[in-house]
């Protein structure tokens, strides 16, 4: 694998960062989630977020001492998780 071969993630996530602003919705029913302003850099594959738009966006369901399941608090779609203090920053959690 050449050096521009390991690039190509790292410049197509970049720009998914770029494309994918705005306001994330449920795909089910449309209700508004998360703002692409409470995005941040993880090492998960997946998008992560600081906290959603509003406290009704989501509910959540405890799992672990360190994990919520969360589902769309309109109509209950499955979302993932919340990982407690996983944050960008010391007791901030990650959605």
């Amino acid at each position: 694998m050449t050096s521009r071969e390991r690039r190509k993630p790292e410049l197509l996530r970049l720009l998914l960062l770029a494309v994918l602003s705005g306001m994330y919705v449920c795909s089910k029913c449309n209700h508004p989630l998360f703002s692409s302003r409470s995005k941040f850099a993880h090492s998960s594959p997946w998008p992560a977020f600081a906290d959603t738009i509003r406290e009704d966006s989501v509910t959540k369901m405890m799992e672990t001492l360190t994990a919520f399941k969360v589902l769309c608090g309109k109509c209950g779609n499955g979302l993932g998780h919340e990982f407690v203090n996983d944050g960008p920053e010391e007791g901030v959690s990650r959605f």
